[in-house]
């Protein structure tokens, strides 16, 4: 009876979406998907649905923590929305799946032909492509031996080029502020790394919880098994690479200073296994970023979302990413970065020549794409060039050069080695915000803000004879540095200087609501002056308060409206000025 019962439904779903003609579904699946079943009966495939969730509201909020509460919101109720017919059929089928919100899919690990067309077939899937394999781009050998006459007393140099160490004068080393790294893991207990994980708690217990993610949860590396492991639950670097640029970021002991931000606290997840990535490790790596959960994956918390996050890796292209999935990949980053995480990117180590700035995250406009310098300034030969020329934009990469060549830092079981590639570089960038926001913490959230205040500090360093996209061998930004190599001390007395305004005169016309249609929580958004106070209600239509909320400071307040039964309300919001009031949806 059950099987009956089930093999009706599974009928029944089809009838429903099957709405198109029997050629037209073929349409919405990307070749490589094809050309993965005509060697395998079954691939890897992400359903990518129609309806993208807007949050560019978020832009008009000035609180971190509401930026991020409202991106999350919106994602997860868009996501829940639209997916939930799709995912109602996977689960009378009983086909495994991933539900991801960050970009509005659903990722399936085994996928028939068969299957394919049935679910190409559903009007809110807008395409089906693969789940392609990326290897991390190798960094540039150094030999160690040569180079390595440090012992005591080290400071990596990146630390006095950049005049960090001159802002840890001024009374700033990233306090108060969490970076995050994406990476092939980390070694925690690393003395450089251990006090300033955020899973070691000042009476000296240990919690994962928040603080550590895993994306690699089985193998599919061609080497079968992983020193580390699969699901881990407390970090771990099954290379060197993740321990080595978060050295970077804020490592230190007592004798020995590789990172930019020693006093920052730091989380992290593992996106490669062993340096091998995929998108939808990537994606769920970003995800986790915006809402860290639990090892367990529940009780996602917005407000543990990190500043600033490293991301030294890339999806090349020549290993599957291209074309078909680059949205997916840009959508993910741009709205990591709307939820006020600086999102730092290693530009690649495609150099010299010009047009190497090929490789996903670093070519996509929001990306805050970093190159590599050596110690006298120069560009690092290897350090990837714009223009971009991938996606025919011809825009200018990288945004910005930091120290990457012949990097000291830490690396797994207590040791310490130099590395070279712009994978170190990127590192620096996300220190030096981290001691930006601790200079001035009204910064954080403020994404924009930051970029711009490091790329106007900049030390400015022109091209020469190296004139890729024809830009002039004196212009500043230009294809090889940007806009210069990173100053920290003038960015940081740059960022002292930045005093949080409204950008819109207010009005109680123009106020806010989102998500709406709203589940538990609903955000209003005010473009007030700090200094004013004003009044939230909320009402049912029979115009009976059901609360009032007096507000003195923000623009953004988030009010838990998980107790209301669903139907339509009202919101007014009052000051002096006046009153006005718009209508809401509670599911």
């Amino acid at each position: 009876m059950q099987l009956l019962k089930t093999r009706l439904l599974v009928a029944l779903f089809s009838v429903l979406v099957y709405n198109l003609s029997a050629q037209s579904w073929q349409t919405k699946v990307h070749e490589s998907v094809f050309e993965a079943l005509a060697q395998h009966t079954e691939t890897e495939i992400i359903v990518v649905m129609r309806a993208q969730a807007d949050v560019s509201a978020a832009d008009n909020m000035f609180e971190k923590n509401d930026k991020g509460a409202f991106v999350y919101n919106t994602l997860t109720t868009t996501a829940s929305n639209t997916q939930k017919d799709l995912i109602s059929f996977l689960n009378i089928t009983k086909t495994a799946y991933t539900s991801m919100w960050l970009v509005n899919a659903v990722y399936l690990p085994h996928a028939t032909s068969a299957l394919i067309e049935q679910i190409a077939a559903h009007e809110e899937v807008a395409e089906i492509i693969n789940n392609p394999k990326s290897r991390r781009e190798a960094d540039i050998e150094v030999d160690n031996t040569a180079v390595s006459n440090f012992r005591t007393n080290v400071i990596s140099w990146g630390i006095p080029k950049t005049k960090a160490d001159s802002v840890w004068l001024l009374g700033y080393r990233g306090q108060n502020v969490v970076v995050g790294g994406a990476d092939t893991g980390y070694d925690w207990l690393h003395p450089a790394l251990n006090k300033k994980y955020r899973g070691t708690l000042a009476n000296g217990t240990i919690s994962h919880d928040y603080n550590w993610h895993d994306a690699i949860h089985l193998d599919t590396s061609v080497s079968k098994g992983n020193p580390c492991g699969y699901d881990i639950k407390a970090p771990c670097d099954d290379v060197s690479h993740g321990t080595h640029t978060m050295g970077s970021m804020i490592g230190s002991t007592d004798t020995i200073f590789t990172g930019m931000a020693p006093d920052a606290k730091w989380v992290g997840a593992r996106n490669m296994d062993r340096g091998d990535g995929t998108l939808v490790r990537y994606v769920e790596c970003w995800q986790w970023f915006i809402a860290p959960t639990k090892i367990d994956g529940t009780s996602p918390n917005t407000s543990l979302a990190p500043h600033v996050i490293n991301n030294s890796w890339y999806c090349a292209t020549t290993e599957g990413c291209n074309s078909s999935n680059f949205a997916v990949l840009n959508t993910a980053l741009e709205k990591t970065r709307a939820s006020g995480i600086v999102v730092v990117v290693s530009n690649g180590n495609a150099g010299p020549a010009c047009n190497t700035t090929s490789g996903p995250p670093a070519f996509f406009k929001k990306a805050f794409s970093v190159g590599a310098t050596q110690i006298n300034d120069t560009i690092a030969g290897f350090s990837s060039r714009g223009n971009v020329t991938i996606d025919s934009s011809n825009r200018l990469k990288p945004e910005i050069s930091a120290p990457g060549a012949v990097v000291y830092s830490s690396i797994p079981n207590n040791g310490y080695a130099y590395y070279s590639g712009t994978s170190m570089a990127g590192p620096h960038v996300v220190g030096l915000v981290a001691l930006m926001i601790s200079a001035n913490p009204k910064l954080a959230g403020q994404v924009d803000t930051i970029e711009s205040i490091i790329k106007q500090t900049a030390k400015s360093l022109t091209t020469g004879a190296e004139k890729c996209g024809g830009v002039s061998s004196l212009s500043v930004p230009n294809n090889t540095y940007g806009y210069g190599r990173i100053d920290a001390l003038a960015a940081v007395k740059r960022a002292l200087k930045f005093v949080r305004t409204p950008t819109v005169e207010f009005t109680t016309q123009n106020f806010k609501l989102f998500p709406n249609p709203a589940n538990d929580n609903l955000v209003v958004s005010c473009p007030l002056s700090v200094a004013l106070t004003y009044d939230i209600t909320i009402s049912n239509m029979a115009g009976q308060i059901l609360s009032r909320q007096t507000k003195l400071s923000g623009l953004s307040n988030q009010i838990n409206i998980a107790s209301l039964p669903s139907g339509v309300y009202l919101v007014s919001v009052s000051n002096s000025d006046g009153v006005s009031t718009q209508r809401f949806i509670k599911l």
